[in-house]
């Protein structure tokens, strides 16, 4: 490759790491996954080798981690958090060695897990926990000191008044925290992460620290950045001292000389990092003598007396047995592939998600395909690619039918799911009560998801109708509940049975329907039996809904199980008739325009009753419009109307037309 075409390359690769480190580092939101970027940055490691003279001193090469969120106060590291050189193979690993080994002829190495989550600092004065800080760009970092003192592993005080201690740590989070916080993210229809690493990242990086204490966030401590009042030689022996001092050290390490050691307990290591409990990616060797360390000093970017190895993305070709149908508690149906058993990063995997229809059309996803399975972030099992598929195999199509009730499923327009909406669904009973309980639905003050989970496993709430069939007695029973809990949680119920019928039609969870939504259509149609009558022409007129909408509400209110349960409300007392001010239907779906003078009405009279009627004023004239009500001295307007063919109405006119649409309503 020549010079130019060098240049042009470095760039391209610059820019594309640039990207994906904000990505990464900034937004905890990565699109690739780790290999793929490593192999990026392997590229323009080899291209600027090639062409030094193009190496800048903004070049990712040289930067150390992300840019620094400005939710939290900078922090700058008395130590610098460097960040490691990576290694994808034994002979690299071996350069490394022949590195070390040219100033220092019989090294002892410290061979020790490469965590997989995001590096802090903590500072200690005189035994006292004082400051948490995020590594950032190595020098600066975010002081989150509030968020690490919700982590119940990171010592508060340590058994010794240490004068001043700054040691450097990964804050991560276990493959079972990670699982239930996907399904708590999954519950309220939030975007859930990717891997554990940024599920780590993110909940470490809350503006309020009562959130990052409900991660079940971890960490293990494996440096001293700097200590006063004792010395420490070896990178062993600190291990040691910090565990004494009450941190959490890795345990899984080993002390060697012999490099086919170091490789035999990397290869043990990579082959239990699945069953661990802890997201690894890869293994680090360090020199263990510190004086040995500061001798061979650092690049601009890393240590020159540590590598990593970081373990290639674990590949295994199996077949698809079967596709079957989970029903999310959000309603989406989610296809999952039982596949035959393969073993994957130390434990055995026969299932993966499908994702979605288009993930299984991209890739040609059938019932005995041959595919390739890998781990996402070595905890989710992914299909990569199909291999093959049998001749006589068929393309899979999602049911159109949920399999927990029976009810239509659908794809609503912009989603990527297939999804049933069914409310009373019971796969998805959990999620309809909390939206049903929420502050913009029925507003039951004290039923969160936590007590809602309670009512449900103790089989006192299989409908939203229950919740208005609960007593105080029954409550009591639970955990979490005394006398005056549940007394105040029936009146809080009882009370949102005069809610405004909106409330009780947005709590229903109408697909395309919102608060807004809700009450204009509440206010063109005040009451639930109109609701159940009215046509899709005439919803479709309402200002601010379109045809998707009114075909969703009309639709939603075909079901019978929506008539079952609606009939439950009635029986148990909610209010089913609109409290706002009656608008009519008489002009819906009709756009007017007014010009001149009218007799008896100010132009802001005649909009306000057009609207009161469900009709749309505009201030110009085009195809669109239905009628122009013209008064004195009726200006273009007016001609504009006649040369499109638009009728013209008087004052007289619009209200003779009001009183028939009302006679026909």
């Amino acid at each position: 490759m020549d010079k130019k075409s060098a240049a042009l390359q470095i760039e391209r690769l610059r820019e594309e790491i640039r990207y994906h480190n904000r990505k990464y580092y900034t937004e905890d939101a990565p699109e690739i996954s780790d290999y793929e970027y490593d192999m990026l940055y392997r590229q323009l490691e080899n291209l600027e080798a090639a062409f030094p003279d193009l190496v800048t001193e903004d070049s990712p090469t040289r930067q150390v981690g992300g840019e620094r969120y400005n939710t939290f106060a900078p922090v700058t590291h008395p130590v610098p958090l460097e960040s490691l050189h990576d290694s994808f193979s034994e002979e690299e690993m071996l350069e490394f060695d022949r590195r070390v080994r040219e100033r220092f002829p019989s090294p002892e190495y410290v061979v020790e897990p490469k965590f997989d989550g995001l590096s802090v600092a903590l500072e200690y004065r005189d035994g006292v926990f004082v400051r948490g800080a995020t590594r950032g760009d190595g020098l600066t970092g975010e002081d989150v000191t509030e968020n690490i003192r919700t982590i119940h592993t990171v010592p508060k005080v340590l058994s010794e008044p240490v004068p001043h201690l700054v040691v450097r740590g990964e804050v991560y989070m276990s493959g079972e925290s990670f699982r239930l916080l996907c399904e708590r993210q999954e519950l309220l229809e939030e975007k859930p992460f990717k891997n554990p690493r940024n599920a780590a990242a993110g909940s470490l990086r809350q503006k309020d620290p009562k959130i990052t204490a409900q991660r079940g966030l971890d960490i293990f401590v494996f440096n001293v950045q700097m200590v006063e009042g004792e010395t420490l030689t070896r990178h062993d022996q600190s291990l040691k001292r910090l565990q004494e001092l009450g941190f959490t050290v890795p345990q899984d390490y080993t002390v060697s000389s012999d490099m086919e050691e170091i490789f035999g307990f990397i290869r043990r290591l990579g082959e239990r990092r699945g069953a661990l409990g802890y997201p690894i990616d890869g293994a680090v060797v360090k020199v263990n003598d510190f004086a040995q360390r500061a001798e061979l000093g650092s690049t601009a970017k890393f240590p020159r007396w540590a590598e990593a190895y970081k373990y290639p993305p674990e590949e295994k070709e199996t077949t698809v047995l079967e596709i079957e149908i989970n029903v999310g508690r959000t309603g989406v149906l989610t296809p999952t592939g039982r596949f035959e058993p393969v073993t994957l990063a130390g434990t055995t995997v026969s299932r993966a998600t499908l994702h979605n229809q288009d993930f299984i059309r991209e890739k040609d996803i059938r019932v005995g395909s041959r595919v390739i399975l890998r781990k996402a972030g070595e905890i989710i099992p992914e299909v990569v690619s199909v291999v093959s598929s049998p001749a006589d195999s068929v393309p899979y199509e999602l049911p159109k039918f949920c399999p927990a009730c029976g009810e239509p499923a659908v794809r609503l327009p912009g989603e990527a799911a297939v999804r049933c909406t069914n409310p009373q669904c019971p796969a998805q009973l959990l999620r309809h009560l909390i939206h049903f309980s929420s502050r913009d639905a029925m507003d039951i003050d004290g039923l969160g998801p936590a007590n809602l989970e309670q009512l449900l496993q103790a089989e006192l709430v299989r409908s939203p109708a229950d919740l208005y069939a609960l007593t105080a007695e029954q409550l009591e029973q639970l955990d979490r509940f005394g006398k005056k809990s549940a007394e105040n949680l029936v009146a809080a119920v009882d009370k949102s049975r005069q809610n405004d019928l909106y409330r009780l039609v947005f709590a229903l969870g109408i697909p395309h329907i919102g608060v807004k939504a809700a009450q204009l259509l509440c206010e063109a149609f005040p009451t639930m039996d109109a609701l159940f009558a009215v046509k899709e022409e005439d919803i479709a007129g309402i200002e601010g809904f379109g045809s998707i909408m009114a075909q969703s509400v009309c639709e939603f209110f075909s079901r019978p199980s929506v008539r079952e349960l609606v009939e439950r409300f009635k029986a148990l007392g909610l209010n089913m008739q609109s409290k706002q001010e009656a608008k009519g239907t008489a002009l819906i779906g009709s756009t007017f325009v007014l010009t001149g003078t009218l007799p008896t009405m100010s132009r802001q009279q005649a909009t306000a009753l057009i609207e009161k009627n469900g009709g749309k004023v505009s201030g110009s004239v085009s195809k669109k419009t239905t009628y122009v009500v013209a008064g004195e001295e009726a200006g273009s307007k007016l001609e504009k109307a006649r040369t499109l063919g638009i009728p013209v109405l008087s004052e007289e006119e619009l209200l003779s037309l009001l009183s028939k649409g009302e006679e026909t309503a």
